[in-house]
């Protein structure tokens, strides 16, 4: 998602070349998604196998916010804007 708004932001002139990214740790805040994946031999990672992981599920997962949610700023530019302009006063505030 910070790959998107980041190459949308450019292109309309809502960031400057050249200039830091909006960076994924501010995109993500604030954000929760629930994704259901279902698998015929589910793979788990960590000792208490709490958390599905594997190949299969991280490249799909990866391939659909992609796909799905990358072309929302396109979508919907007034909001995609917004959104941006947040982050980036946001960010202007953090560094100041």
């Amino acid at each position: 998602m910070a790959a998107a708004l980041t190459e949308h932001a450019l292109r309309h002139g809502l960031l400057k070349p050249g200039g830091p990214g909006l960076g994924a740790d501010r995109v993500g805040e604030g954000l929760t998604a629930v994704v259901s994946v279902r698998l015929d031999r589910p793979e788990y990672d960590g000792s208490t196998r709490g958390r599905l992981g594997g190949a299969t599920v991280s490249d799909g997962v990866e391939q659909g916010v992609r796909e799905h949610l990358g072309s929302w700023p396109d979508r919907h530019p007034e909001r995609a804007a917004a959104v941006i302009g947040r982050i980036t006063r946001d960010t202007d505030l953090d560094e100041s």
